[in-house]
């Protein structure tokens, strides 16, 4: 019988209390109040999220973004700046316990085995998905999710994109860059180095579709059954705090 797992899918929210909710499910397993868990949402508004060591201020164009409506925020995970768009991506994060038997003391090998839901997944939607180390998956050698992950409290928590499509040049309008110059190279870099789901199969797929095959390849893949399930009063509490104290504070976004 397979190992179950609880499935989140909490729609869209902005981006202070999707970090939030993320610390506050690792915390909730931590302290074995719930189970392993897969989580599955949105950024709405679109959002600008930072690794844990970079500085907002040299990394996000601040003012485009207030102009925009467009949140910024701090992760505590690692890695680059990354825009995430209410209607270009999906984004899932995984909590497990740090001594699974899908987990390694290796992070590579870690990266590996849990990104292999989404390989699998994005396969089955008839994409020709790979895993490339660190942490990236590619379609024909263009990277179409990056993946984040950090270790605390004996738990893991992973997190990452899934691009339904891409917008180069908003991208590069949130993201800092250095001249007018640079930005038409990195446009151009990205294209060349970045897909979706929309330029690999020459259609949309719905935000439907695409859950219900990135649940069936975690089931598959990780050898689990995922069971459909809520938010805990402890976990909704928690995350509230975290988002107020916490993820929508300067002294959290700008500390570096």
């Amino acid at each position: 019988m397979a190992e179950e797992w609880r499935l989140l899918d909490t729609g869209l929210n902005d981006a202070f209390y999707n970090m939030a909710l993320d610390e506050a499910i690792a915390t909730a397993r931590s302290r074995r109040l719930v189970p392993n868990t897969i989580r599955l949402y949105r950024w709405m508004p679109s959002a600008v999220s930072i690794g844990y060591f970079q500085s907002m201020e040299e990394e996000v164009d601040i003012e485009a973004c207030d102009e925009m409506g467009i949140d910024y925020v701090r992760r505590r995970t690692g890695g680059g700046a990354v825009y995430h768009d209410t209607d270009g991506e999906l984004t899932y994060s995984i909590v497990v316990d740090e001594d699974h038997r899908l987990v390694s003391e290796d992070f590579l090998e870690t990266y590996r085995k849990l990104c292999s839901g989404l390989v699998l997944g994005l396969r089955l939607l008839g994409i020709p998905a790979e895993f490339k180390p660190i942490n990236d998956i590619v379609v024909h050698g263009k990277k179409i999710s990056g993946n984040a992950q950090t270790r605390r409290m004996h738990v893991i928590l992973q997190h990452g994109t899934i691009l339904r499509r891409v917008d180069p040049e908003l991208m590069f309008r949130v993201l800092k860059v250095p001249s007018e110059k640079i930005r038409d190279k990195m446009i151009r870099a990205v294209k060349e180095r970045v897909t979706s789901i929309r330029d690999a199969l020459g259609r949309d797929v719905s935000f439907e579709e695409l859950k219900e095959a990135i649940i069936k390849g975690f089931e598959e893949s990780l050898k689990i059954k995922l069971i459909r399930g809520d938010i805990t009063e402890f976990e909704e509490e928690l995350a509230q705090r975290l988002k107020d104290e916490v993820y929508s504070r300067k002294e959290w976004n700008f500390k570096r």
